[in-house]
């Protein structure tokens, strides 16, 4: 800190800086922490997530849950149809992101080809990711 002179004058000076530098710090800090509290905890927030979450669930049972598991337990019922909670094994989560928007087709018979729109891509990828169990 710059020294504005000596004495009683010099030292007010400093302090008012010093607890003015304090002031605006303490005031940003509860600034930036009321904003993180306000959006983690805004309505929206969670309850998109758990609402897309809940969505994915909902298009895999619809379109996929008659030959795989798509739950964090369970057989699938076709003996070639792979647990979803296992497709992380094999694959990244995110790259199954193009081929369910564009055509997913797979090597047997038995599966029809799905598409999906990106709406719904998102959320299925994001209830893939939260069923993973590791290897």
């Amino acid at each position: 800190m710059k020294r504005i002179g000596t004495g009683a004058r010099a030292f007010a000076v400093s302090l008012a800086a010093t607890s003015l530098a304090a002031t605006n710090l303490a005031a940003a800090s509860l600034a930036a922490a009321t904003f993180a509290i306000l959006v983690s905890s805004a309505p929206g927030f969670a309850a998109a997530k758990k609402g897309d979450l809940q969505r994915g669930e909902t298009l895999l049972a619809a379109n996929c849950g008659r030959c795989h598991a798509i739950g964090k337990s369970g057989d699938s019922a076709h003996h070639l149809a792979p647990p979803f909670r296992i497709l992380g094994q094999r694959y990244t989560i995110e790259s199954l992101e193009e081929a369910l928007g564009e055509g997913l087709i797979s090597g047997h018979p038995d599966m029809p080809e799905f598409k999906f729109p990106p709406g719904d891509v998102g959320a299925i990828i994001d209830y893939l990711k939260s069923i993973q169990v590791p290897k």
